[in-house]
């Protein structure tokens, strides 16, 4: 597979990324995920979350990263004490499977993310010191023999990319 194939998944899983992202300024532009009051973060695991309206650009981004030959699905989850699926794309992804998948992954992710405060020492640091001094996650490449999964982390969302190396 070429360099360019390769890097365009990334870069697009990057750069979706980003664009999850709260601005310091929300405007229409940047509020590509808008949730009705109460929903998707419910502390309630069998309850199911409310639909999510997506913006054209983010449905149009998707689509596009999903077009890629390699890329086998993503998923596109909350973050929080109970993960839940926001949306998702690619057979591997649906049903118990795409659950399972998505619980892993919040739990890599919160897992790599508490290895790094343990590191820097943050156990300490309260209140303004530890909000300056974080150093959040912004993109995890894991590797395995046969896939790599691409993880995105925002605040409030999680974007992972399943995709095939070889192809």
């Amino acid at each position: 597979m070429s360099q360019e194939l390769k890097g365009g998944a990334t870069n697009e899983a990057q750069n979706l990324s980003s664009s999850l992202r709260p601005s310091a300024q929300p405007t229409a532009r940047t509020s590509f995920i808008s949730q009705p009051h109460g929903s998707a973060a419910s502390s309630n695991p069998a309850q199911a979350p409310a639909p999510v309206s997506m913006s054209p650009e983010l449905d149009q981004t998707l689509a596009m990263l999903s077009s890629h030959r390699s890329v086998l699905g993503y998923l596109l989850i909350t973050r929080g004490q109970h993960p839940s699926i926001i949306r998702h794309s690619g057979v591997v992804f649906e049903g118990e499977q795409g659950k399972r998948y998505a619980a892993v992954i919040a739990r890599i992710v919160q897992s790599v993310q508490t290895g790094l405060e343990e590191v820097r020492g943050d156990d300490g640091l309260s209140g303004a010191a530890a909000e300056t001094d974080a150093d959040d996650i912004r993109f995890m490449r894991i590797r395995t023999k046969r896939h790599e999964i691409m993880i995105s982390p925002d605040d409030k969302y999680l974007l992972a990319v399943l995709h095939d190396p070889a192809t």
